[in-house]
């Protein structure tokens, strides 16, 4: 409680400082850009386009009545924001030591900046997305409203990682390319392109599923094409990996932050 308690009264100190950073992210991402912010809306589009035309003629799509360009995009959209955020947040350490040699700054903000800054991101890319919902007859329904329920615990699962994986960055920078790695596995064994009813082996089903990934995406697949509300064991899946990431990245991050600066 007393770590919570430390955490608020550093947000709300350095509040200044947190929303700098992120918008230092956007004008170093966008500098020099002639569409600028309009990238964040034709890349998923454009990567949706060749991945569909790409996999919709490898994989055998299971799902009558609903769109294969939809249920692909649906999975991108979450997979990229925990991709992309997870990959910044694990070198937001070692790429501010200067700052962090200089004065004392909170470290956990880095590694929240960058969350936050793909966070915006993300919110962002709905805007393709439920373009390609509407263009491909799948429709919005009042389901829709329990979406936010699934970005948070999105959110907090990436924010765990981000934690995670920026403490390991420092005391080992291989991790920068064994993650490479890592997220690429990752990546294939998340049916974002495919259906899980491909997998004919019963039991590498059921240990896909224990994947936090598939439980956020599944979320928002049920909502977004099936017109259902999500069941309790989905609603405490999410919630249970997110928090319990979330705590594991936070308490490793809390007991190592002060040797950084001797490796950074």
């Amino acid at each position: 409680m007393q770590f919570v308690r430390n955490i608020r009264y550093s947000l709300k100190k350095y509040g200044y400082l947190l929303d700098q950073l992120v918008s230092r992210d956007f004008k170093v991402k966008y500098k020099r850009s002639i569409l600028g912010v309009a990238w964040s809306l034709l890349y998923p589009l454009l990567t949706t386009g060749v991945m569909a035309l790409v996999f919709s003629n490898i994989f055998r799509f299971t799902q009558p009545g609903v769109s294969f360009l939809a249920y692909l995009m649906t999975g991108l959209t979450y997979f990229n924001y925990f991709s992309e955020a997870s990959n910044l947040a694990m070198s937001s350490v070692v790429a501010n030591f200067s700052l962090i040699n200089k004065v004392y700054i909170p470290k956990y903000i880095f590694p929240l900046s960058k969350c936050l800054f793909v966070g915006i991101n993300f919110l962002l890319t709905l805007i393709p997305l439920y373009a390609v919902l509407l263009l491909t007859g799948t429709g919005v329904n009042w389901h829709h409203l329990l979406l936010p329920y699934s970005y948070l615990c999105l959110f907090l699962f990436t924010l765990g990682m981000g934690f995670l994986l920026s403490t390991i960055a420092v005391f080992m920078r291989d991790m920068f390319y064994i993650y490479g790695i890592v997220i690429t596995l990752w990546t294939y064994l998340t049916p974002i392109m495919y259906d899980l009813a491909i997998i004919q082996n019963e039991v590498m089903q059921v240990a896909m599923k224990f994947n936090p990934m598939y439980q956020y995406i599944n979320f928002g697949r049920m909502i977004i094409l099936y017109n259902m509300t999500p069941s309790a064991e989905s609603f405490g899946a999410c919630a249970l990996s997110s928090v319990l990431v979330l705590l594991l990245g936070t308490a490793v991050f809390r007991r190592n932050q002060d040797k950084f600066i001797y490796y950074i």
